[in-house]
This record gives C-alpha cells, sequence and structure tokens, in this order.
C-alpha cells in the first residue's frame, strides 16, 4: 500500500464528521481561540507533532505542530484560521445579525444528514478540521518524508478588529491575520504553505482590503430650536452620501477588475449621535466602508480614488485610511501552485479552470507579503434543497462528503512537497 493510500484510508467521513463537532463545540470568536487551540495542540502532540499552543495573551492563541522528515526536502505549512466571524452571543450579535441567533449561529455541532452545523462548522472550522484529521493520519502512518510538514492553526484571521466587551482582550489588533503574523515572527517560516479557506479551486493571489472612515460634519443643536438656529444635521447628510458611496462602489468592480478577481465594497457601519438622548443632533457622522483592492494595487491608489470621488460630492468630507492589507499573489507556475492544482484535478477528476470574480481575502495575504508561497484550496460552500443557505448559513454548514476530498487534495500536495520523491 502507497504512503497515500495509508493516510487516506485513515481519512473516513466519521473520523471528520468528530472533528468538526469537536472543533465546532468550543467556542472561538476573534480574541478568545485559546481554549480550541489548546485542544489542537494536544491533538496534534498526541499525534507526534511536536506542538504546542502558541499565546498572544491570556485570551488568545495559535495552535503550531512540525512533523518532522528525514532533512534534504522543503518544508510545508498547511494553515488555517480558527476565529469565527460572529461570537455566538446574543448580546453581541443581535440585532445586526438577525432578530435572533438561529442554532446554526451557536457554538453547539448539529448532524443534519451529510452535513455538520454550528457556528463557524464550514468557515473556518469544517477547514481547520480537514487539516487536523489529515495531520492525524500522516501521524499514524509516518510517511516517509524528506521535508517537514507544520500544521498550524491561527487566532485571528477573521476581518474585525477587537470585540469591545467582558472577556476579550483589551489589544486592538486581535484581527486582521494577527496570529499569522505572530507564528511567522516567532520562526514558523516554510518553503511552500497552502492556506484552507472556502472554495473548490486553487488560487494563487487573493484580493487585499482597506477600510476607511469618513467624517460628515454638521451643527449640534436642539429639536426646540431647529427653526431658530443655524441646521445641519449629519446623519440626513451621510444619507445622501451613503446612496452615492452604494453606486460608486457598484461601478468599482469594473474599473478594478482581473483575471481571478472583481474586488467588491460596502458600506459596513454608520455611527452618529447620542442613542439616549434624540433631542439633539450631532455636530458629525461617521461612515465607515470596506473596500477591496486587486492584487497589485496600492492602498493609496484606491484612497485617492475615493477621496476624488468624494471631493465631488461635498469638500467638506473628510477621509481617513484606517486598514491596508495589500492584495498579494504567488506565481501560477511556482512548485506549490502547480502541485496543489494537480493533486486538485487528480481528487476530482476533471481539469481545473481558475475561478474568476473573487473578492475574498484571507491569511494568505499574510504568508505570501512574508515571502512563503501560497496556494489556497477549500471546500464549495453548502448549497442543498434541505434548507435556505444565506451568508451565516453557508459559514455555518460543513458537507462532510466535500471534507474527505479536501482532505485527498491536501494529502497529494503534502506528500508531493515533502515526500522523499520531490526531494
Amino acid at each position: 500500500m502507497s504512503d497515500l493510500d495509508a493516510v487516506l484510508e485513515r481519512v473516513t467521513e466519521d473520523r471528520l464528521r468528530a472533528a468538526a463537532h469537536a472543533v465546532t463545540d468550543i467556542p472561538s470568536p476573534t480574541g478568545r481561540e485559546a481554549p480550541l487551540a489548546r485542544l489542537l495542540a494536544a491533538r496534534l502532540s498526541a499525534a507526534g507533532f511536536a506542538a504546542q499552543p502558541q499565546y498572544l495573551d491570556e485570551f488568545q492563541a495559535n495552535a503550531v505542530g512540525r512533523l518532522r522528515g528525514t532533512g534534504g526536502g522543503e518544508d510545508l505549512l498547511l494553515y488555517a484560521p480558527i476565529d469565527t466571524l460572529t461570537t455566538g452571543q446574543s448580546e453581541l450579535d443581535v440585532p445586526w445579525i438577525g432578530p435572533e441567533l438561529r442554532p446554526d449561529m451557536l457554538a453547539e455541532a448539529r448532524d443534519e444528514g451529510p452535513f455538520v452545523s454550528g457556528l463557524g462548522a464550514s468557515n473556518p472550522k469544517g477547514h481547520a478540521a480537514c487539516i487536523l484529521v489529515l495531520a492525524e493520519a500522516l501521524g499514524e502512518v509516518r510517511p516517509d518524508l524528506a521535508g517537514d510538514v507544520v500544521v498550524a492553526f491561527g487566532a485571528g484571521g477573521m476581518p474585525t478588529n477587537a470585540v469591545d466587551a467582558p472577556g476579550y482582550p483589551a489589544r486592538a489588533n486581535t484581527g486582521q491575520g494577527v496570529g499569522c503574523s505572530f507564528l511567522l515572527e516567532r520562526g514558523w517560516h516554510t518553503d511552500h504553505a497552502v492556506i484552507a479557506k472556502p472554495g473548490d479551486f486553487v488560487a494563487h493571489d487573493e484580493v487585499g482590503l482597506c477600510w476607511f472612515e469618513i467624517t460628515v460634519p454638521g451643527i449640534h443643536t436642539y429639536a426646540g430650536s431647529r427653526h431658530r438656529l443655524p441646521y445641519r444635521n449629519p446623519i440626513v447628510t451621510a444619507a445622501d452620501i451613503v446612496t452615492r458611496l452604494e453606486r460608486w462602489l457598484a461601478d468599482y468592480p469594473a474599473r478594478h477588475r482581473t483575471a481571478t478577481a472583481a474586488p467588491q465594497g460596502v458600506v459596513g457601519s454608520i455611527a452618529g449621535g447620542w442613542e439616549r438622548m434624540l433631542a439633539v443632533t450631532p455636530a458629525a457622522c461617521r461612515i465607515r466602508l470596506d473596500v477591496r483592492i486587486a492584487p497589485g494595487t496600492k492602498p493609496l491608489a484606491v484612497k485617492r480614488e475615493l477621496a476624488a470621488f468624494l471631493a465631488g460630492v461635498d469638500p467638506a468630507l473628510d477621509l481617513e485610511m484606517v486598514l491596508a492589507i495589500p492584495g498579494t499573489s504567488t506565481p501560477p507556475d511556482s512548485a506549490i501552485v502547480r502541485t496543489a492544482i494537480e493533486a486538485w484535478e487528480r481528487t476530482s477528476g476533471r481539469s481545473h479552470d481558475p475561478a474568476p470574480d473573487n473578492s475574498g481575502a484571507t491569511d494568505a495575504n499574510i504568508l505570501r507579503a512574508r515571502g512563503i508561497p501560497t496556494a489556497r484550496v477549500g471546500m464549495p460552500k453548502v448549497a442543498a434543497a434541505e434548507f435556505d443557505v444565506d451568508f451565516s448559513r453557508g459559514m455555518n454548514t460543513v458537507d462532510v462528503r466535500a471534507m474527505r476530498r479536501l482532505c485527498e487534495v491536501l494529502a497529494r500536495t503534502t506528500l508531493s512537497i515533502t515526500g522523499k520523491e520531490a526531494a
């Protein structure tokens, strides 16, 4: 029996389902990943990896482990983030996620036929579970490796700033790839990397993102004096600005499209006024938006494009860029991309075509920016007649059959890069 067959024999749907339950049942909102990181590090250690939780602070941690080869080969990183975009706490998620938390929005795994649902059960936890089960299979088989296999589960991979609530870190930088950056700063570099994130394809590049804050000026006044004093309500002005921004954002992808990317943008937040004191108007209203940027586009170029648009709308508006993560690219003919595509084709039984119109950003940007050639592979989002699939449902539901296929892609890639024959 070949090493590949021996590994895949141990990657069963039952083990994958159990792993999906294990990681989904431990809450890990951004900033509070340490309990899950401890579980993952313990399981890597039990599988024969030299593993440890890697603490950023008392609340937040990565899990990382190394299965050593005999030397002379190249090292591969298998990576997945482990934090969920929402918290699963109604006092923090409602009403912005909806009127109440559905069962799939809670950190409680449930079986639904071939699916497992629960907060983050697909993105990111189902992908992390695939890497975990593959790592355990590699530890059991102990294939003849020349290079090291490094497995890492990263904290703070979601596009979010810190959660301002008790029990969360006081640090501002708990998301946006902070765990991945910390991992690399502590020396866990490899020759190649594969990140497991949604999408039934192999990607060699990824959009980046910029966040902007627009301040709309106004006049602080009182409802009883509206007819007697100067009046400029910035909330009302902001409504017009947002409508114009939405049209600008709708046209933005056409101006920045590449062969693989169609970067999008959304207005994500408006803040203005005292909720406790509706009798007065504020002197300012803040609009915040996310604008994705194509690989190769500089954040300042997009800032200047947005500034020029806003100057034509209202010269009194103030614009600041409050976050910038450039998009990145690995050469499509690099070893890791070619190997991952070949693994995908052998697993799927069909030729691979690059997926167009992508606008999702992941920690792959952190890995590539630090000089590690990186391929992204993943599972398709669920689309089943059994339930309606909205954004949250797609994040929170994983198909165990798709998990098995992803594991085969990852196994083929791993053995091709780190195996004795590759060396």
